[in-house]
């Protein structure tokens, strides 16, 4: 089959894109920096075509004879000097897929959310895709994705089977991205760079590995009902139970320290601050502290019983990662 993806040069995107190409099929993968795209998608089922998800004309082009669309390009980022650019890209860029696909006749779509969208925990309870029906989101982000979840479930009633995908916290091997945080995060932690967890460390998040994820959106495709979420999670750890485990694995014992709550709200907001005026990428923002301090358990169960989603135990997903990162370049 031949199969349209945006958001190849990503993280996601590219593991995505190689998978689907090593099972046969012919990728039409959607680039907006060509030579960036042959150095990261080498392969001679993956076929590249220059463009952009606000460009409605490419859009077409690239998807000429596409059977299936994942669409995973999106505004990923703690921060944009222009905060308009979150909806424009993340909402209207749907909205531009969405219409290529109705005008090319394609029905199949996925489309790649966040579970961050389902908001935090409660009393310990792990969330599910129905836990918060209005839950308060703090990053503008999180508030786009909740905005094209609703967009794309318009589109159903027109023929377009509109499917939605959550992943949490992705890391492993691949692109070391902001989508891939905490790849970045043991990589500096092994190697001494890395010295701080959020308050006690004792906020929990849900990790789950590359390799899930990937699997997990092909199976939403071919098994998933529309319209409805599918929550692609992995394992509920402490911020001390990740970097416990990574100590465990490689023998290294870093010493982090504690930064309270306050003083972590004060250095994001120098960090804001020194953005807004130089224009330089914040490493993180307020509402991202307060996200990060935050319970984020979340269960998978949905997709483990509809799709028949898999997750890979944390020690052996890190032990992978932990692996790779230890590679010659």
């Amino acid at each position: 089959m031949k199969i349209f993806i945006t958001g190849v040069t990503g993280y996601i995107g590219q593991k995505l894109a190689i998978q689907l190409a090593d099972d046969g099929h012919t990728i039409h993968a959607l680039v907006r920096d060509a030579q960036k795209g042959k150095s990261l998608l080498d392969h001679s089922n993956i076929l590249l075509f220059t463009g952009d998800i606000l460009d409605p004309v490419s859009l077409l082009t690239a998807m000429t004879g596409c059977g299936q669309v994942y669409h995973l390009a999106a505004l990923a980022s703690v921060w944009h000097k222009n905060p308009r650019s979150f909806h424009q890209i993340n909402v209207n860029g749907l909205k531009n897929v969405l219409d290529a696909c109705l005008t090319a006749g394609i029905t199949d779509v996925l489309f790649t959310s966040t579970a961050g969208v389902v908001g935090d925990s409660k009393d310990g309870e792990p969330v599910c895709e129905l836990t918060n029906t209005d839950p308060k989101l703090e990053t503008l982000y999180e508030q786009s994705k909740v905005a094209a979840e609703q967009l794309i479930k318009t589109y159903i009633p027109r023929g377009i089977r509109g499917i939605i995908v959550n992943p949490s916290r992705v890391y492993g091997p691949g692109l070391l991205t902001e989508s891939n945080g905490f790849t970045r995060l043991m990589k500096m932690y092994v190697s001494g760079h890395w010295k701080i967890k959020p308050c006690n460390g004792n906020s929990i998040g849900n990790y789950v590995y590359i390799d899930d994820t990937i699997n997990g959106l092909i199976a939403a495709m071919e098994k998933a009902k529309p319209g409805e979420r599918y929550l692609l999670g992995g394992v509920n750890a402490t911020y001390n139970e990740f970097f416990s485990l990574v100590d465990e694995l490689t023998g290294v014992k870093r010493k982090m320290y504690n930064v309270p709550l306050p003083v972590m709200l004060f250095l994001s907001r120098i960090q804001l601050m020194m953005a807004r005026l130089f224009g330089k990428q914040p490493m993180i923002t307020p509402p991202f502290v307060r996200k990060y301090t935050k319970q984020w358990i979340v269960t998978s169960k949905k997709a483990e019983q509809e799709i028949g989603y898999t997750i890979t135990p944390l020690k052996e997903g890190v032990s992978k990662t932990l692996d790779w990162l230890n590679q010659p370049a």
